[in-house]
């Protein structure tokens, strides 16, 4: 009794500091042009690779740009598309399951099928040959992460609604005569959502990171545009020299990514959501 308890106050804990410490993240993103000393994309090359200073907290790039306004101009653009990334992929994942998983027969056959063509396919090589054939750019990256993720979420919702609706509450709303849309609003819907935060908060990780990575090869965003990943790239020629260039976005990336797990795990704990 009192190591569950003790437990529960422990995720309790982790969270409230991971939401604080993501709420924080956000609010940058939002105010990123009141926060930022300089301009992120202002080339100043008699400022290269400056220290920190009053006018440079963070210092400067190999191109005179002030380093600390590229990360926090870079927040909007990893956290934010990362977020289009899941809502679009949990939306389009969350039609597909409840369709899937509800009418059953030739239509779960048909979208599972889609599915699993695409989930033989490693996710990276899918985004990689996506981008291949329609080329390198922010949006061609976000729709090929789109493509891949929304698998993983109408395979797991379907498995829900499979479980859901042979409940006794569904056979009676069933039989009592209520529509197929009014019992998904009403009792499959409201029932998968907890879940569903709960993959989310594990998966905005995964999407920060390959969002970066796709950026590092040079596929995603586009200079001078900033972006944690693209930071990396282009610091990764002064490793040697001025390592801070890719140390200060890297630092971003992990915070971020182990806050979105954390959470997660202390979510999946507390309400009983079993990880893949």
């Amino acid at each position: 009794m009192i190591a569950m308890f003790r437990d529960k106050l422990r995720n309790q804990k982790v969270i409230v500091i991971c939401s604080v410490i993501l709420s924080v993240l956000f609010l940058i993103t939002i105010f990123a042009p009141w926060l930022a000393p300089n301009d992120p994309i202002l080339v100043n090359i008699a400022h290269k690779l400056q220290p920190p200073s009053l006018e440079y907290p963070l210092g400067t790039d190999h191109l005179g740009r002030c380093t600390l306004s590229r990360i926090l101009y870079g927040a909007r653009i990893s956290l934010g598309y990362a977020m289009l990334i899941f809502i679009s992929a949990l939306s389009i994942g969350l039609i597909i399951g409840i369709i899937s998983g509800y009418k059953g027969g030739w239509i779960d056959q048909l979208l599972m099928r889609i599915g699993d063509g695409l989930m033989a396919i490693p996710s990276l090589l899918f985004v990689l040959g996506f981008v291949g054939i329609w080329g390198a750019g922010l949006k061609q990256v976000v729709l090929g992460l789109i493509l891949v993720q929304w698998v993983y979420y109408a395979r797991v919702i379907r498995g829900m609604v499979l479980s859901l609706k042979e409940q006794n509450y569904i056979t009676a709303a069933r039989i009592s005569g209520s529509s197929t849309w009014t019992i998904m609003k009403k009792h499959i819907i409201p029932n998968v959502l907890p879940s569903l935060a709960v993959m989310g908060t594990l998966e905005m990780g995964w999407a920060i990171m390959n969002l970066s990575s796709m950026s590092f090869l040079g596929l995603g965003v586009q200079p001078p545009t900033p972006e944690w990943g693209a930071m990396i790239h282009e610091g990764k020629s002064y490793i040697r020299t001025n390592p801070s260039l890719m140390i200060y976005p890297g630092l971003m990336i992990m915070l971020v990514v182990v806050t979105f797990n954390l959470l997660g795990e202390a979510l999946s704990e507390r309400f009983g959501v079993k990880r893949r």
